[in-house]
C-alpha cells in the first residue's frame, strides 16, 4: 500500500498539483498568534500579493530606564520615526549611531549550587563536593523524601556507585569461614 501526499494552500484552500510551486510563509509575528512562529504554505501567487502590501516601517524597541526590564518593541511607518529626528537627518543619524550588539545567548541558567540541602543529591554530572556527600550522608532522609518527590532516583548507600559517590562507609564482608586444615 502507498501512501499519497496532497499539498493545500493554507491561504486559499486550493489543492496544489505536483508539479505546481509552493512557497513557505513564516510568519513571526502577528496580534493573533499565540505559540510563536507558524508556517504556512502557499502559491507564488498568493505571495505576490504579499509583497505587493510591504510597508515601509521602522522596528524599535523601547528599554525604560536603566532597570533592565523588558522592553517595548514598537512597529511604526518608517516616516512617522524619520521625522522624530529634528537636528540631523534620519539616515544620516542611523549610520552614526552606536552600534549595539545583539544580547548573548546564556550558556545555562543559575548554576546550581548541590552543596546545599535543595540540591544535594540531584543526579548531575559534575564531581561531588565534600559539602555535597557530608549532606546527603548526614540528612539521608531528607534528601531521598525530595529526590522521591521530584521523580528523581533515590540514594541507597548499599549501592556500590552511591557508597563511593557520597562517600559513605563501604560495607565490610564477613570474614568467610575458613576451613580446617
Amino acid at each position: 500500500m502507498g501512501k499519497k501526499t496532497i499539498h493545500v494552500s493554507d491561504f486559499s484552500g486550493t489543492v496544489l498539483e505536483a508539479d505546481d510551486e509552493m512557497v513557505r510563509v513564516v510568519v513571526l509575528e502577528h496580534p493573533d498568534l499565540v505559540a510563536g512562529p507558524v508556517r504556512l504554505d502557499a502559491t507564488p501567487t498568493e505571495v505576490e500579493q504579499i509583497d505587493d502590501a510591504t510597508l515601509d516601517v521602522a522596528v524599535v524597541e523601547i528599554h525604560d530606564g536603566l532597570d533592565g526590564g523588558e522592553p517595548r518593541r514598537v512597529v511604526l511607518n518608517a516616516s512617522e520615526f524619520d521625522s522624530m529626528a529634528t537636528d540631523v537627518p534620519m539616515a544620516q543619524l542611523l549610520r552614526t549611531a552606536e552600534r549595539v550588539k545583539p544580547p548573548k545567548a546564556r550558556k545555562s541558567a543559575e548554576k546550581i549550587d548541590y552543596g546545599t540541602i535543595e540540591h544535594a543529591g540531584k543526579p548531575h554530572r559534575g564531581r561531588v563536593t565534600e559539602e555535597e556527600a557530608r549532606l546527603v550522608r548526614e540528612q539521608l532522609d531528607e534528601v531521598n523524601k525530595r529526590l522521591a518527590d521530584a521523580g528523581l532516583r533515590q540514594i541507597d548507600p548499599t549501592d556500590p556507585d552511591h557508597a563511593t559517590r557520597y562517600a559513605f562507609d563501604q560495607p565490610t564482608q564477613p570474614d568467610q569461614p575458613t576451613q580446617p586444615a
